[in-house]
């Protein structure tokens, strides 16, 4: 049984909460097959999709949402963004001690699976990376950093990311790469995107 509700979010957007980040997945995929004339845009989020609209929205479509049984998606491997990364974080160490693990014990488990771009946000081209086979929960910092370089790769939570631009920041910082992940001249501006599948390569240079 789903736990979906919809909440009203302003006048022309629609909040649908799901039961769980798969959840959301699937009913996103769902939702991009049918593209429904009156739903303008689909914002993922790790258990929700905001549905920025056209018009309203249909009884029987928002019935169809909270009710409908949806296998969880799977994962397109057609497409792999492979990014070098640099394991010299200053969490590095940290972090290994965290999870029990040596630093090559912890290397191996971020670059030994494929991870998806499961949402976005927080800042421009900052993708939400969801492992695809086994989450190593790690807290954030006590604190957050006033600035994180650019390019930096992180973990918190189940998540990896990588930070596109200079900002503040308060996950736990394993490495870096010299991918630029967003430009707000190229078309897309963000590498990133929801659905996409990464693979972090260790760069020894």
């Amino acid at each position: 049984m789903t736990q979906r509700r919809i909440l009203p979010y302003g006048q022309h957007a629609r909040l649908l909460e799901c039961a769980d980040l798969a959840d959301s997945q699937a009913v996103h995929r769902w939702l991009d097959d049918q593209r429904p004339e009156q739903i303008a845009e689909i914002v993922p989020g790790a258990r929700t999709l905001l549905l920025k609209l056209r018009s309203p929205l249909p009884d029987s479509l928002a019935r169809t949402m909270i009710d409908i049984d949806l296998p969880p998606v799977e994962t397109d491997d057609s497409e792999t963004l492979r990014i070098p990364v640099r394991y010299h974080g200053v969490d590095l160490d940290h972090v290994s001690q965290l999870l029990g693990l040596s630093v090559p014990e912890l290397i191996d488990h971020h670059t030994g699976q494929d991870w998806t771009v499961a949402f976005c946000g927080f800042a421009p081209g900052f993708g939400y990376l969801a492992p695809t086979v086994r989450s190593l929960p790690v807290p954030r910092g006590a604190s957050p950093r006033t600035r994180v370089p650019a390019g930096s790769v992180a973990l918190a939570d189940q998540w990896s990311a990588i930070y596109p631009t200079d900002s503040p920041g308060g996950w736990q910082l394993i490495g870096s790469t010299d991918l630029r992940l967003f430009d707000a001249n190229a078309d897309p501006p963000a590498t990133l995107r929801p659905g996409l599948r990464v693979r972090f390569v260790e760069d020894h240079r």
